[in-house]
């Protein structure tokens, strides 16, 4: 089944899953404060403005760290907000309302989620017809197709690269590549896993 970039989060785990029929030449890269989707070196060129962006931020908040991630540019204005001390769930609601399901050939979802310093996690989604941000206290996922409501899902990880390769290795088709996100003692823990690229 395809049902495209996903996000899955709990408590003290999350990953974000690109996969892709139409640009599957990506990889993600650790920057100094974001991993970024991009094109590899072989893709074609292409103006879509939805190919790369910062995919999860690690930031510091007014009552500690907190990780957004996502699937699009939304991800930098929900860590904008949440270092400015909105809480998650309005940072989460804002941003995605203020940008909406992306404007291509599917009026593809936007989907998003964070994990503050004491293992509150939210997920959310904004599509064609509804804006949903829920808590959470199990891990949840939310994809772009077929799956474009939270729904509880079976994710055993407990480390950032274990998330990510378990996102990445998970059944659902046309996968591209993964980054893992953990909640420690000591913050949090990322980690990528690019697959073959």
């Amino acid at each position: 089944m395809y049902i495209g970039r996903f996000v899955v989060v709990g408590p003290d785990v999350g990953a974000y899953h690109v996969s892709s029929r139409s640009f599957p030449n990506r990889r993600i890269t650790a920057r100094e404060d974001a991993l970024t989707v991009g094109p590899t070196e072989d893709a074609p060129e292409t103006d879509n403005p939805y190919v790369a962006y910062n995919c999860l931020r690690v930031v510091d908040t007014p009552t500690g760290e907190t990780v957004a991630f996502g699937n699009g540019s939304h991800v930098d204005p929900i860590a904008e907000k949440l270092e400015m001390g909105y809480p998650a769930r309005d940072a989460l609601a804002t941003a995605l309302l203020a940008l909406d399901f992306e404007k291509d050939d599917y009026d593809t979802p936007r989907i998003a989620a964070t994990i503050d310093a004491d293992g509150e996690a939210l997920i959310a989604t904004v599509r064609r017809d509804a804006l949903l941000v829920e808590t959470v206290d199990e891990p949840t996922l939310v994809a772009t197709y077929e799956k474009d409501t939270p729904e509880a899902f079976d994710f055993g990880a407990s480390s950032a690269k274990g998330a990510a390769s378990e996102a990445l290795e998970s059944e659902f088709e046309h996968a591209v590549c993964a980054a893992g996100v953990v909640r420690t003692e000591d913050g949090f823990e990322t980690a990528i896993d690019n697959g073959n690229q």
